[in-house]
């Protein structure tokens, strides 16, 4: 691996590279979406009900945004997910995954390019664009593709900044110091990891100003503290949201939609703890399998892994001085997910460990661009050493990329494995309920804990306003006290608020069908008595 045959992208090559993405998810968007696949994951689901309500609600507003989910996916569905066609269709969440997908395989190609030619930086590019279960997950509203990019193009940043305070390129520094507190910014309001993210690169950042003295030119002195200080408010405002919303700043940490408090819920007293629980060995073990199984062949995934790791070693060991250590930022998602894993009631199944239970392996696709980049460096490092073997060793590595995405595409993802499966049973639940909510009037009222099935209305295109559900404040209490004179109809869903209200309250109100399916809770619709005119709100 020859540090002087990469070099920044120019603008020359990037066309190609973008015109290629486009092409694989443009034509990934044609055969899901005829399929059927864009709706399967229950979280696609969710992520636009929450942009479609920020518009659409009877309290239409941030608020709307809830406590746990981070806003910036949400805010970008909010323009697609107000056409009622997308919303039902799930066309609104493929737009901003695919630009998303475009980026980050275009960041992949820049940031493979700093250190090899351009054929090995296409193989790089080719590793991640191709992988299935990227370009399944990059047609959905799921968030992997959209941080995956954030993430991709943060290293590319900090590489650019690194590279200009060496040369003592002040301007070029200052710029992509710019970039990349956005960049920061952006992966903060995306997904928790991207609070280490942050926290990582700027430790970094701090690293080169001191070892280059960036803090006596007065060009940057003034950018640095302003960059530092807008980062540090990304976090900071998300708690404020949650302190002036919903009373509690870290309510998105242990409030009752928290991961904790699902655990808390779904974990039956004196039920054992999932594996990893509490254990960082296992923890690490079960997040490194799951990653291996989204990125290589069954039989490959050892080896792939080795190869990345050699590419490590090789790339600190030859390109320290080219700003390799940054990328080792790249590995940030294996300590992250295993702690989270171990501690933060963050539980992963798969079927090869876990008989028949699929749960968070998308989570092992934030391993894809080390998976992507390092076996390239590693092959790189192997033809440096034995240049004569360059061109068959380059039609080996595209043979075995080809032969790789391939295979686990007609073995099916394993993210899209998993979204069938927990697809099966909650889908025809949801539109069981939909076609009961088909003879309601235009104006009629409907009364639903949306957190879980919302995918019933969506189905038809029921207007969110003519709900009172879960975030109605205050309306929302009142309606459960009495249901019957709050809506024309009240569906509710066994084990719900909704459900428990009616146990409580259940006068006024006459039962007009029942909806039980295998793996999902029994459904009853009720009717009000207690209201004029269906029409009324």
């Amino acid at each position: 691996m020859q540090a002087e045959q990469g070099s920044s992208a120019n603008r020359e090559e990037m066309p190609f590279v973008l015109a290629l993405a486009l092409v694989l998810v443009v034509a990934s968007l044609a055969f899901c979406q005829r399929h059927g696949w864009l709706l399967l994951y229950g979280d696609a689901v969710a992520h636009l009900h929450i942009a479609r309500r920020i518009l659409d609600s009877r309290h239409p507003g941030l608020m709307q945004l809830g406590s746990v989910w981070l806003p910036l996916p949400h805010l970008l569905l909010v323009p697609f997910a107000w056409r009622t066609d997308w919303w039902q269709s799930g066309l609104a969440g493929a737009w901003p995954s695919m630009a998303s997908y475009i980026a980050a395989c275009a960041g992949m190609y820049r940031l493979a390019r700093r250190w090899v030619a351009p054929l090995w930086a296409v193989l790089a590019f080719l590793a991640l664009a191709l992988n299935p279960g990227l370009l399944y997950m990059s047609v959905t509203a799921m968030t992997e593709p959209l941080f995956l990019a954030l993430f991709v193009w943060s290293v590319v940043w900090l590489l650019d900044f690194e590279s200009a305070a060496c040369q003592s390129e002040w301007a070029g520094a200052r710029a992509a110091l710019w970039k990349l507190t956005a960049i920061l910014i952006a992966a903060v309001f995306s997904r928790y990891d991207g609070w280490i993210l942050g926290t990582l690169v700027w430790l970094i950042v701090a690293c080169i100003a001191v070892r280059h003295r960036l803090w006596s030119q007065r060009s940057l002195c003034a950018p640095m503290l302003l960059c530092t200080l807008l980062l540090a408010a990304a976090p900071a405002a998300w708690m404020v949201y949650n302190w002036r919303c919903f009373g509690d700043p870290l309510d998105f940490l242990r409030g009752p939609y928290s991961a904790q408090a699902i655990a808390a819920r779904t974990t039956p007293p004196g039920a054992p703890q999932y594996p990893g629980w509490h254990n960082l060995h296992i923890a690490w073990l079960y997040y490194l399998r799951v990653a291996t199984l989204g990125a290589f062949a069954s039989y490959t995934g050892r080896t792939g892994l080795l190869l990345a790791c050699v590419g490590t070693v090789l790339a600190l060991a030859r390109l320290r001085a080219l700003g390799m250590t940054a990328a080792l930022l790249l590995w940030m998602p294996l300590p992250f997910y295993a702690y989270s894993v171990a501690y933060g009631s963050v539980p992963i199944f798969f079927p090869q460990w876990v008989q028949g239970a699929y749960y968070n392996t998308r989570y092992g696709m934030e391993m894809l661009p080390a998976f992507a980049l390092f076996p390239v460096l590693a092959l790189a490092g192997l033809v440096a050493w034995r240049p004569r073997w360059r061109v068959p060793m380059l039609w080996i590595a595209l043979g075995c990329i080809l032969a790789n995405s391939i295979f686990l595409m007609r073995a099916t993802p394993l993210v899209l494995q998993e979204a069938e499966l927990n697809a099966s049973t909650r889908v025809p639940f949801e539109k069981a309920i939909a076609k009961s909510l088909l003879f309601l009037p235009p104006q009629a009222t409907v009364l639903m804990y949306t957190s879980a099935h919302v995918g019933a209305l969506e189905d038809i295109g029921f207007p969110l306003r003519q709900t009172i559900n879960e975030g109605d404040d205050g309306q929302w209490e009142q309606a459960l006290r009495h249901p019957a004179a709050a809506a024309d109809v009240v569906v509710a869903i066994a084990g719900d608020p909704v459900a428990q209200a009616v146990g409580q309250h259940p006068e006024g109100l006459r039962l007009m069908d029942i909806l039980c399916t295998t793996g999902q809770p029994c459904a009853r619709i009720y009717r009000s008595l207690g209201r004029a005119s269906q029409g009324k709100n």
